[in-house]
C-alpha cells in the first residue's frame, strides 16, 4: 500500500516540478493579473474593450488581421506558431480553406507525434524509473488491464493529461479540457467497451468491474458538482488527487486479499498441487509469452566489435528492414510519416532498458544527448522564452547549457567504453522522462491552440472541439490496443481498461489542472459552463455508466454483441444531441 503511494506521490511531484516554470513565469508576466481571470470560458471573460474572438469572422477581410492583432482574446499565450494570425493575416481570404485544409493536417501529425512520444519513450523510461527506485510497475490486480493504476496509468495517459494541463492554464482554452476528458470518458465506455463485445463476447470480471465503475461514477459525480458549484477550491482540488490515492489504496488492498484467499483455498483444497493460473493470469502469461523478441534469432553467431560510427547510425535508424518487408501497405505509409519525428525523438530523448543486457547504452548517442537533451528542454520550458534569455544582457542561455553539456559529454564519452554501461547510467532514465515529457507538453500546447483556432473560424465553442477532435485525437491510441487484445482472445483486459485507466484521467486531469491554475492566481477557479452542451456531455457520460452497470448485471457478466450495439447506438445519440445542442436546435427555454 505504501509503494503505491509513493508512486502516485512521485509522479505527481514530477509533474509539479515540470509546470514550476511555466506557473512562476505566468506569475510574473505584468499582463498575468488582468489576464486570468478564472473564468470559462472566454465569453466569460469580463474584461472591458476585449470581444470574444470568434466574432472576427462577421468582419470584412480586411479588418479581420487588424482585429486579432489587437483583441486580446485572440492571443495565444503559449506554443510556438500564432495560428489565429496565420489565418487572418498570412491567407487571403480566398484561400481560407488551404489554410484549414493544412491545420487539420498538422493537427494530425500533432497527435500522432504524441502517441509516438508516449509509447516508445515516455512510458519506457517512466519503467525505467520505477524499476530503478524499485517501485510497483503496477499495483493493478491480476485481473485489471495492463494500464495500472499508477505509472503504467500515467505513462498511458500522459497526453490526455498534458492536454487537460495546458488547456487549465487559460481560462479560454479551460472548455477543452472538460470537453476531452468527458469525452474521452463517454468514447472509451462505449464505443470501445462496446466494440470489444462485439468483436469478442465474453464473461467480465465481476469484482474489478463493480469496483472500477463505482469509483467512476464517485468522480463524474465530484467533478459534476464542482460544476454545479461553479467554482473549485484547493480543498476540492486536492480532494480529487486524495480520492484517487483512495482509489490505488483499495486496488493494493482488493489485491493483497484477492491473492491471500487464493493461496489459502489451494493450500487447503490441494495443498501437494502446484499452484493454478487464473484466467487472467493465463491472459498475462501467454500475453508475455507471445511477445518474444524474435530478433534475438538474427543475431550473427560470431560478433565482431562494432565501431563507434556504426554504433550511433545504427542507433538513430528509427527503421527495421526486417520488420518492413513483411508489414502490410498500411503500416507502412503510416511509419513514413512516423520516420521524421522517430528520427527526432531518437536525436533527444535518451531510453533506458532494464531487461536489455547493455541496459540501451549506446555511447555515442547517449555522449551526444548530454549536449542535445539539455538544449532541447531549454528551448521548449515556456515555448523557449528561458533559452533565448540573456545573461547579463550578453550571453544567451542556450550558449550556456551548450558549452556545459558539451563538456560532460567530453568526459563521459573517455571515461566510458561501448561494451559496457557505466554507474551513472541510471540518470539518462531521468534525462529522457523529462525531454519526452516535454516533448509531449509542446505537442498538447499546439494542439490545445490549434484547437482553439479552429473553434474561432467555424464559431465553435471549446467544449464540442474537446469532446470530439480532441478526445478522439489522444483515445485514438487505446481504442486500436484495446481492440487489439480483444482479437488476440483477450477482452476481459482490454474491457478492463476502459473503466480503470481512465479514471486517472480524470481525478488527477482535473485535480491537477484546476490546482496549477489556483497556485498561479492565488485564488479559487470560477466555473461557467459553456452553455447547455457541458451538462448534456456530464449527464451523458454518467448515463453510459449507469446503462453500463445495469446490463451487465443483468446479463450477469455475460457480455454479449446486443450490449456492445446498445452502448455505440448510445454514443451516435450522445453526438447527435451534443452537436444539435452546440448550434442552438436544443436550448433550454429563457423565462
Amino acid at each position: 500500500m505504501a509503494g503505491g503511494l509513493l508512486n502516485v506521490y512521485w509522479v505527481l511531484s514530477l509533474l509539479c516540478v515540470l509546470q514550476m516554470g511555466e506557473t512562476v513565469s505566468g506569475a510574473r508576466a505584468p499582463s498575468a493579473g488582468a489576464h486570468i481571470s478564472s473564468q470559462f470560458p472566454a465569453s466569460g471573460v469580463s474584461q472591458t474593450g476585449v470581444v470574444d474572438c470568434r466574432e472576427v469572422c462577421g468582419l470584412n477581410a480586411s479588418d479581420r488581421c487588424a482585429f486579432v492583432r489587437i483583441n486580446p482574446d485572440c492571443r495565444s499565450d503559449g506554443g510556438y506558431l500564432d495560428y489565429l494570425e496565420g489565418i487572418f493575416c498570412h491567407f487571403p481570404a480566398r484561400l481560407l480553406p488551404l489554410a484549414i485544409t493544412l491545420y487539420a493536417f498538422w493537427l494530425l501529425y500533432l497527435f500522432l507525434i504524441l502517441g509516438v512520444t508516449a509509447a516508445k519513450f515516455f512510458c519506457p523510461n517512466l519503467s525505467a524509473i520505477s524499476t530503478t527506485l524499485k517501485l510497483s510497475h503496477n499495483v493493478a490486480p491480476l485481473d485489471m488491464s495492463p494500464h495500472g493504476v499508477t505509472f503504467l496509468a500515467f505513462g498511458n495517459g500522459a497526453p490526455d493529461i498534458f492536454s487537460a494541463l495546458v488547456a487549465f492554464s487559460d481560462p479560454r482554452t479551460a472548455g477543452l479540457a472538460f470537453g476531452a476528458l468527458f469525452g474521452a470518458g463517454v468514447l472509451v465506455t462505449t464505443v470501445v467497451a462496446g466494440g470489444i463485445a462485439i468483436l469478442r463476447p465474453f464473461t467480465a470480471a465481476s469484482r474489478p468491474f463493480l469496483r472500477d465503475i463505482v469509483f467512476y461514477m464517485a468522480a463524474v459525480l465530484l467533478i459534476f458538482t464542482a460544476l454545479y458549484r461553479g467554482r473549485v477550491t484547493l480543498a476540492w482540488a486536492l480532494g480529487y488527487l486524495g480520492f484517487y490515492m483512495f482509489y490505488v489504496v483499495t486496488v493494493v488492498l482488493c489485491t493483497w486479499i484477492y491473492q491471500w484467499q487464493r493461496r489459502r483455498s489451494l493450500v487447503c483444497s490441494m495443498p501437494g498441487t502446484p499452484e493454478m493460473l487464473s484466467d487472467s493470469e493465463e491472459e498475462r502469461v501467454s500475453s508475455n509469452t507471445n511477445s518474444y523478441d524474435y530478433g534475438e534469432e538474427y543475431r550473427p553467431l560470431l560478433l565482431y566489435p562494432e565501431t563507434t560510427a556504426q554504433i550511433l547510425v545504427r542507433a538513430l535508424n528509427p527503421l527495421d528492414y526486417r520488420k518492413w518487408r513483411t508489414k502490410p501497405v498500411y503500416w507502412r505509409v503510416l511509419k513514413v510519416f512516423k520516420l521524421p519525428v522517430e528520427f527526432l525523438l531518437l536525436l533527444t530523448v535518451p531510453v533506458m532498458d532494464p531487461d536489455k543486457e547493455d541496459r540501451n547504452w549506446k555511447r555515442p548517442l547517449n555522449c551526444l544527448h548530454l549536449v542535445i537533451s539539455p538544449l532541447f528542454l531549454t528551448l521548449t520550458l515556456q515555448s523557449g522564452a528561458y533559452g533565448v534569455y540573456e545573461i547579463g544582457g550578453l550571453f544567451p542561455v542556450w550558449a550556456v547549457v551548450v558549452i556545459a553539456g558539451t563538456a560532460l559529454a567530453a568526459v563521459t564519452f573517455f571515461a566510458t567504453s561501448n561494451s559496457e554501461p557505466p554507474r551513472f547510467h541510471w540518470l539518462f532514465a531521468f534525462l529522457g522522462f523529462l525531454t519526452s515529457a516535454l516533448w509531449i507538453n509542446a505537442a498538447a500546447t499546439e494542439v490545445v491552440n490549434i484547437l482553439r483556432s479552429l473553434g474561432v473560424v467555424f464559431r465553435l465553442s471549446n467544449t464540442v472541439l474537446g469532446l470530439t477532435l480532441l478526445a478522439w485525437g489522444n483515445s485514438i491510441g487505446d481504442v486500436f490496443s484495446d481492440f487489439t487484445l480483444a482479437r488476440q482472445g483477450y477482452p476481459r483486459m482490454a474491457f478492463s481498461a476502459c473503466f480503470g485507466g481512465i479514471i486517472f484521467n480524470m481525478l488527477v486531469g482535473v485535480g491537477l489542472g484546476c490546482l496549477l491554475q489556483i497556485s498561479r492566481v492565488h485564488m479559487e477557479v470560477k466555473l461557467e459552463p459553456d452553455g447547455l452542451l457541458v451538462w448534456v456531455l456530464a449527464g451523458t457520460l454518467g448515463l453510459s455508466l449507469v446503462c453500463s452497470l445495469v446490463l451487465v448485471l443483468l446479463q450477469c457478466f455475460q457480455l454479449s454483441r446486443v450490449y456492445g450495439c446498445c452502448l455505440l447506438l448510445l454514443y451516435l445519440t450522445f453526438l447527435v444531441v451534443a452537436l444539435l445542442t452546440e448550434f442552438g436546435v436544443i436550448h433550454l427555454k429563457t423565462v
